[in-house]
Parts: structure tokens; C-alpha cells; sequence
């Protein structure tokens, strides 16, 4: 079983990548259980699931479907090796280090149980942008990230409660089709032949699932 290893929440700094001119991607660990709910439409909702975070990108983060990111550390451990440089948790943007949670091997549409009473459910893998580019600074970011297909998994609430480091995480339901986040997203940018084949997904969102049938020309 694996469980929390942090629960980070945004503070907010300047960015000139996007026109919003400041970014939450940098995320900071907290004490204490933080609550999480549903936050609803991604531009006039909530905006991040976790009470206390922030989104200033409205148009493209957010919303019921992106409410939670989670990260691995292990995953953190590997890219630390490979840019020679400490990586701490809350860096890559997100809400919740994990630490034993196979997140990129997690199926889309699983359920996680973390805690007593927390629900979350994977939806897709962070599709990396150019506030992340220039959070991480290093060349040609953007593609290096989506070439190596440790992207982290957004995550739907399914049953809302509280979170907080220590938690366990434990799957308590997990869909047949067998596809994960990890081959969701290295066939959603790399792979076009397959999009008809991942529109059809359970759990994957409404508005993702259109795109794909756009891309797919269906």
C-alpha cells in the first residue's frame, strides 16, 4: 500500500509565460488534513479541489476533471538522477507526493481510497505547458517530459474528505479495460492511430473524450 508523502498547496509567483502574468505551479507542503471536494466547472467553479490551492490559468487547468495531481516521488528520484539536480516535492505543480502509488501505471477510472473517506479517481496525465517550461528551466523541457511518459495523473473527486501526509493509498476499484494514464497519454501525442480506441475509455473526461474525436476525424 502506498500513501501521501506530502500535500502541497499553491503559492502563487510571477510568470511571464502566459498572459495571466502569475502562475500556482509552485506548490508548497502544508500541515494538517486539507479538504478536498469537487470544485466544479473549470472556469466558473472552485477551480482546484483542494480548499486553500490555487489556479490562474482557468482556461486549461482545473475543474472537476483536473481537481487533484498527483506526482510520484520515485518518479522525482528518476528525474533528479537525470537532471543532476534535488527536486522537491510540489515543483512539478502538484497537490499530492506520493510515495508507493504507481501513478502512471494507475488505470484510468480507478478508484483511490485515501485516509478514511477521501475518493479520487485518475483521469488523464499532465499534458506539460510552457508555465512548466519555464518553471523547470531546462532545454527543450516541454518535450523531454512528454518523451519520457512520467507524466502524473489528474484526478476526479469521487467522494470528498480530507488529506494530509501519512495517509494511505490504497485502489479500491479498478475498470477492465487495463488502460493507464501512462498509455493514455503517450498515445494521445504520439500515437493518432489509437484516439478512436481511447475516446471509447471509461473514465476518461467528456471534454477530452471530444477532443479525441475531433483529432481522430469521428
Amino acid at each position: 500500500m502506498g500513501s501521501i508523502l506530502s500535500v502541497n498547496l499553491a503559492v502563487p509567483e510571477h510568470s511571464t509565460a502566459k498572459r495571466v502574468g502569475v502562475t500556482g505551479i509552485n506548490k508548497q507542503p502544508v500541515d494538517g488534513p486539507v479538504p478536498v471536494r469537487a470544485p466544479g466547472p473549470k472556469t466558473t467553479g472552485l477551480h482546484s479541489g483542494l480548499v486553500g490551492d490555487q489556479i490562474f490559468d482557468i482556461e486549461h487547468h482545473g475543474g472537476d476533471d483536473q481537481a487533484v495531481y498527483a506526482y510520484a516521488r520515485e518518479d522525482y528520484d528518476w528525474w533528479e538522477a537525470q537532471l543532476g539536480r534535488a527536486l522537491p516535492g510540489g515543483i512539478f505543480g502538484e497537490n499530492l507526493t506520493t510515495v508507493g502509488v504507481d501513478v502512471n501505471g494507475a488505470v484510468i477510472g480507478e478508484t483511490w481510497r485515501i485516509g478514511d473517506h477521501l475518493e479520487l479517481q485518475p483521469t488523464f496525465g499532465r499534458i506539460p505547458c510552457v508555465t512548466f517550461q519555464a518553471k523547470m528551466a531546462e532545454p527543450q523541457w516541454v518535450k523531454r517530459f512528454t518523451r519520457e511518459n512520467r507524466p502524473g495523473a489528474y484526478l476526479r473527486v469521487v467522494t470528498p474528505g480530507e488529506v494530509q501526509a501519512g495517509d494511505p493509498v490504497s485502489v479500491r476499484h479498478r475498470p477492465a479495460h487495463g488502460v493507464t494514464i501512462a498509455a493514455a497519454f503517450h498515445a494521445y501525442l504520439t500515437e493518432p492511430e489509437l484516439l478512436p480506441t481511447l475516446a471509447a475509455i471509461e473514465g476518461l473526461p467528456d471534454e477530452l473524450r471530444q477532443t479525441l474525436r475531433e483529432r481522430a476525424g469521428s
